[in-house]
């Protein structure tokens, strides 16, 4: 299996049409570097808000994004079909019955079939400042290459999230993120390497990278995309896959082996995965 992960630039479209072209585009260049699934960002669709919005304002942003949801998802879903790709859509903030906001991610298949995998845990910055509110539980996707689980940014800082994932068959977590520090991009970075250690499965990142200055919401981004297994037999000494380049725009392209998972977990020099302990173990405070 091939993956593309997107280091996504934070460059203003022209209009809806162009930012549509943009993906499509990334998507024709996944396709004719022989890639199966192509992985945006969180939040690479607040990128939209940028043709309508000229100085930042993080509703305005928001709610310019969330009004034409429904027209991306459509749009995704005709470019995953005519390059015939997976994409996971990275993440865009939707409106549900409720009234409340989530940041959700969208899982197309090849034909432009359309699952979902919410944010779970939000940060303070969505919580206390923008609005969003934490959606359902972890969910895995059942694909031609095998399960495959999605932990979005700050989800992934919390094992049982991917834990559960990996319960239920997943053997590749994506994680699409949004972090305006290198402290942010380092928080889910070492916790995706953590993630692909103690469950002994492959973790792939894919970041918003650039500067925003007319966005009050993804105004600054830093990162790389990685993908990372456990420093163990089949996988490289450093657990390191494939990177990017720090805050580059462009593909990081990886082929994965997802049979390798299942071996490292019967044949690996330690059973991370056979011996996770599932409940927190009594501790005793013991006074020196």
């Amino acid at each position: 299996m091939k993956l593309a992960l997107a280091q996504f630039d934070v460059t203003v479209p022209p209009h809806f049409a162009g930012f549509e072209a943009r993906l499509a585009e990334m998507a024709a260049a996944a396709k004719h570097n022989h890639a199966d699934l192509l992985v945006l960002p969180e939040y690479a669709a607040m990128v939209l808000a940028g043709a309508f919005i000229s100085t930042p304002d993080i509703v305005g942003e928001l709610a310019c994004v969330v009004a034409q949801a429904k027209d991306l998802l459509r749009a995704l879903q005709r470019i995953a079909a005519q390059n015939n790709l997976y994409i996971l859509g990275g993440t865009l903030p939707m409106r549900d019955p409720d009234g409340k906001i989530r940041n959700r991610a969208p899982f197309i298949s090849r034909t432009g079939t359309l699952a979902f995998q919410d944010k779970q845990t939000m940060t303070r910055f969505e919580a206390e400042r923008w609005g969003v509110d934490g959606g359902a539980g972890p969910n895995v996707f059942e694909t031609m290459f095998g399960r495959i689980g999605v932990s979005i940014c700050y989800d992934s800082e919390f094992p049982l999230h991917v834990r559960a994932q990996v319960t239920a068959g997943a053997t590749l977590i994506l994680v699409p993120s949004c972090t305006d520090t290198v402290a942010g991009f380092n928080r889910v970075r070492l916790s995706a390497r953590a993630r692909a250690v103690e469950n002994q499965c492959i973790v792939a990142t894919s970041p918003l990278v650039g500067s925003a200055p007319w966005s009050g919401a993804i105004d600054e981004n830093h990162g790389y995309a990685g993908v990372y297994g456990p420093p163990d037999i089949f996988f490289p000494a450093n657990g390191i896959l494939a990177r990017g380049e720090m805050d580059e725009p462009g593909l990081v392209f990886a082929e994965i082996a997802l049979d390798l998972v299942a071996k490292v977990r019967r044949e690996g020099g330690v059973l991370n995965h056979r011996d996770w302990i599932d409940k927190v173990p009594p501790c005793p405070v013991i006074k020196l």
